[in-house]
């Protein structure tokens, strides 16, 4: 929690001296609050951690962080970010996106960082709607969205981040929603230990594009359902409803005095298969009933960059260091001029 063995560092630390310009009341600000409040218990100094973003609301995140940062390029931040971890595995690197910077133009790049187990956590902040182009409809807006794109309404099948995630064998995955501080600052400190990639959906109201999207999850908490490893999966404002595995691997919600507390799904983060994470992904394809918040996913498996020093060091030992005047020499040349 300090500086260069100095004083203890603050939420005010990690503040840059930008002004903030989002719109007013957008979900963007608690998310930003949240993590300058939470970067301090990382315990480096600023100068190892690093925000890079791709283009959107939400990759103006970099300027307001007083860290190392880039607003990249559109949809390639976790390209630039695996460059960057893989080179300065000293570094705590920070992937922040939206919905239509990581699934549309992005999609590519994300899965495959996911898949490599990079060690960068990724925070996907999911309004369902392009907020920076003035509201077109995104890859995550609901069937029918009705917009300046889409004026009869939107034909696309929307893309479930949690389940696109867990598909791609992501081994942290998790869910949480702007407005909730603490259950974002708990979700944060699971991915940052979590050794490899951490993908985060961030529910993000944009109140003014699509405000309201997710008012049945931030405003009625009895539609939350908190996912506890080890525990059986209860909620409601009494805990009366639950949720139940079906003989096809779905998942469903039940009422708990009908089907008894043995009946219940017990939530197992660290299965070594996405199955049961991905049936609890599906119980809300969109937000506007009981949706699962919290660690679908928290498994290990080789982190990419520990990989490529190991394979590197048996390449020393095999063949000496490497002479790269004599590789680009070697073979059929042509001298031009």
């Amino acid at each position: 929690m300090t500086e260069n063995g100095g004083t203890q560092l603050s939420a005010k630390d990690f503040a840059s001296d930008q002004e903030v310009r989002w719109c007013p009341g957008c979900g963007d600000y608690a998310i930003l609050a949240a993590v300058q409040k939470f970067m301090p218990e990382l315990g480096l100094p600023r100068e190892r951690i690093v925000f890079i973003s791709g283009i959107g609301c939400a990759a103006r995140f970099p300027y307001y962080m007083q860290t190392y940062g880039m607003h990249s390029i559109h949809g390639r931040a976790p390209a630039i970010a695996t460059g960057l971890a893989l080179s300065r595995p000293d570094l705590s690197v920070w992937v922040v996106t939206g919905d239509g910077d990581a699934l549309s133009i992005g999609g590519n790049h994300l899965i495959h960082a996911l898949r490599r187990n990079v060690n960068v956590k990724i925070l996907l902040f999911n309004n369902q709607i392009y907020g920076l182009t003035k509201g077109q409809y995104s890859p995550t807006s609901p069937l029918g969205t009705v917009n300046k794109t889409t004026p009869m309404g939107s034909l696309d099948w929307p893309f479930n981040p949690v389940a696109l995630a867990l598909g791609a064998e992501a081994t942290f995955v998790a869910r949480s929603i702007d407005t909730d501080r603490a259950h974002l600052t708990e979700v944060l400190r699971r991915a940052a230990k979590h050794p490899g990639t951490a993908f985060v959906e961030i529910y993000q109201n944009c109140n003014v594009y699509n405000d309201g999207a997710f008012d049945t999850v931030r405003e009625q908490k009895e539609n939350r359902i908190q996912l506890e490893h080890g525990k059986p999966i209860r909620f409601g404002a009494e805990d009366e409803r639950g949720v139940r595995l079906l003989p096809d691997a779905s998942a469903e919600i039940v009422d708990v005095a009908e089907v008894g507390e043995d009946a219940l799904l017990v939530h197992d983060e660290q299965a070594p298969t996405p199955s049961l994470a991905s049936a609890l992904a599906r119980l809300s394809h969109t937000p506007h009933g009981p949706t699962p918040l919290g660690v679908f996913r928290d498994v290990e498996r080789p982190v990419y960059d520990r990989l490529m020093d190991e394979q590197l060091a048996r390449a020393r030992e095999d063949q000496g260091e490497g002479d790269l005047a004599g590789l680009l020499a070697a073979g059929d040349t042509w001298t031009i001029g």
